[in-house]
């Protein structure tokens, strides 16, 4: 197959969505097929054919109409995350102005912002995409279950974005303070963009109060604080975190290591004690974060899943608490400071989950469904 795929992020941007379809088409790829990639420019990769749209605007469609003709390609897969398009409306609309099957990869469901009072039509635009796609791919059970009643569809979940498993770097601020910390101290990590959906403001709250307790702990928030197409509202929860973590009196305490190679990234999370998630919509197949936590093994807090998923089992493979609560996270951290065994056993289910989301089994699923509509 020629195989075209369609994303509104991708490397060196930093992003979920980016990472993942870059990991895709390289899998793809290794399996033998041509894949080519149309994203925003200054994408690049060195193993793959990468073009670029000038924006996400009107404009767009007939440009990817024209690469998708000059190119052979014979079938699309467009990548769609609400934000990753810039809060276009234009690419809900691409779905039959192209001469082949389009397959849309939803990385979630959540209605775009198009204008002011826009209302229901948000709701309309994303399902439009979905029923006008010859098929459909869901990465999660939440928006699976969303699109129950349409007919082509499957779900694969995504891999993670890091490809390393945990390593050491004495030159990495989470790997110096495993290696200077006395038997007391208890080190957190976060890891993906930070918006108000994260719950960072609650894991804030559980943590001044154990400090304020007596306990030493530390937060590290690993890679980049935030992406290049967050919105003002996304600003103005970052100014209050900032605003928050100088309350607290938590300066001292919390670091970001800013953007880093996958290795580092690796690195960090074998550092930490305890990666800390509480997403305030629960778990989700969807969080690239939590994929690649899983993926280096490491022992997760997170909170209980808004809709069932029978691979994530509580304290098993992950530390589950409700969302939305401060006092619940500060309860499971102490739980876990006291409980090394369980950090264990939670970081060794993790290396067994790890195989739900492997990266050549995805991109089987993948072609496998690609294959139905050639």
């Amino acid at each position: 197959m020629k195989i075209g795929i369609i994303t509104g992020e991708f490397p060196p941007m930093p992003g979920g969505v980016g990472d993942f379809s870059r990991g895709l088409a390289e899998q793809i790829r290794a399996a033998g097929h041509d894949v080519h990639i149309l994203s925003r420019p200054g994408s690049y990769s060195a193993n793959l054919n990468v073009g670029a749209v000038n924006g996400w605007g009107l404009g767009c469609l007939p440009a990817i109409r024209r690469w998708v003709q000059r190119l052979g390609i014979s079938i699309v897969n467009l990548q769609y995350q609400t934000a990753a398009y810039d809060m276009s409306p234009f690419i809900h609309f691409l779905p039959g102005l192209i001469d082949v099957p389009l397959i849309t990869t939803f990385h979630d469901l959540r209605h775009p912002y198009l204008f002011p009072k826009a209302g229901a039509l948000r709701d309309w635009i994303v399902m439009r995409l979905a029923r006008s796609s010859a098929g459909v791919i869901t990465t999660n059970q939440e928006d699976d279950l969303r699109l129950r009643d349409l007919p082509n569809r499957c779900i694969i979940p995504i891999g993670s974005s890091i490809r390393h498993l945990n390593g050491g770097d004495d030159n990495i601020p989470a790997t110096r303070w495993r290696a200077q910390r006395d038997a007391e101290s208890f080190v957190l990590g976060h890891f993906g963009f930070v918006k108000a959906i994260k719950g960072i403001d609650y894991l804030l709250g559980a943590m001044a109060r154990l400090r304020a307790d007596g306990h030493d702990l530390r937060l590290v928030f690993i890679g980049g604080w935030r992406n290049s197409v967050d919105t003002r509202e996304d600003d103005d929860y970052l100014a209050a975190l900032d605003d928050r973590i100088m309350r607290h009196g938590l300066k001292d305490a919390v670091t970001r290591t800013g953007y880093l190679p996958d290795e580092e990234v690796a690195a960090c999370f074998g550092a930490v004690d305890l990666m800390v998630l509480p997403f305030t919509d629960g778990a989700s197949y969807r969080r690239s974060s939590l994929i690649a936590a899983i993926h280096c093994r490491c022992a997760i807090l997170t909170t209980e899943p808004s809709a069932p998923i029978g691979a994530f089992v509580h304290g098993e493979n992950m530390w589950l608490v409700p969302p939305r609560s401060a006092a619940a996270l500060q309860e499971a951290i102490l739980a876990l400071m006291r409980d090394r065994p369980q950090l264990d056993r939670l970081r060794t289910g993790a290396a067994a989950l790890s195989a739900y989301f492997d990266w050549d089994q995805i991109a089987r699923e993948t072609i496998a469904f690609f294959q139905t509509f050639i």
